[in-house]
């Protein structure tokens, strides 16, 4: 007969047994837009897309920001490059997203025209709107900022009208940043500066206001499942 050995009781393995670890969501989201976007004016070179990754940061996911900001882009510019340059980067993850942030060029105005008509504009972000919805990414859209030129800040809160219409229509969250006008580090940053970008403090400003609806944004992309939003993807990477 042969003895048995008891074994102690290891209480951590009986925890582990019952609980389920779940591991977050590896969220990929690709951030388009103008010189704003790239934080230009920014000595940190944060500008408000890095202070709201880092506001973003969340047990819930794990989230990587692409900052796709050129200088003195147009919607008209970014429509034609946006596709490709999401695909080259979402193309592994869990969870997908695109964020669109961009106007004030198209309102500016060269030998008395627009650079580019309200309605076009509107019809490009509609179109990309779209186009992102049928590859499976979520969408998210912040208006353009005030700058020193209160003319040119008009037509922009003017646009800025039209373009949270057009996302209500699709169901897509907009961040109207007008308030900024208003803002005293804000205009005193921009005053400061070459009158159109404000440095880190200005930069925080916007980011402020535009941090708590994307933290509510990803939070609902991370609790959706994979299914409804990832197009077909042939591995992970690290």
């Amino acid at each position: 007969m042969h003895a048995r050995v008891a074994t102690p009781p290891r209480p951590e393995l009986e925890r582990l047994s019952r609980d389920v670890v779940i591991a977050s969501p590896d969220v990929r989201v690709c951030v388009f837009g103008d010189s704003f976007t790239a934080g230009v004016g920014d000595r940190t070179g944060a500008g408000w897309v890095g202070q709201v990754t880092a506001a973003a940061q969340d047990p819930r996911w794990s989230l990587t920001a692409y900052n796709l900001g050129v200088r003195r882009d147009t919607s008209v510019d970014i429509a034609r490059r946006w596709s490709g340059e999401a695909r080259s980067r979402l193309k592994d993850g869990d969870r997908f997203g695109i964020v669109l942030a961009f106007g004030t060029n198209d309102v500016d105005e060269q030998e008395g025209r627009r650079r580019v008509p309200r309605e076009r504009t509107l019809d490009l972000l509609g179109q990309m709107l779209n186009d992102a919805h049928t590859a499976g990414w979520a969408s998210l859209v912040v208006g353009p900022p005030p700058v020193l030129d209160t003319a040119l800040s008009a037509r922009a809160g003017a646009l800025a009208v039209g373009m949270a219409a057009t996302c209500a229509h699709r169901d897509v969250r907009f961040v109207d940043v007008g308030a900024l006008a208003e803002d005293a580090v804000w205009v005193a940053e921009v005053s400061a500066g070459d009158a159109f970008h404000p440095s880190t403090a200005g930069y925080g400003r916007l980011a402020a206001i535009v941090a708590p609806v994307v933290t509510d944004w990803l939070a609902e992309l991370a609790s959706r499942e994979a299914a409804q939003w990832s197009p077909a993807r042939n591995g992970r990477d690290r």
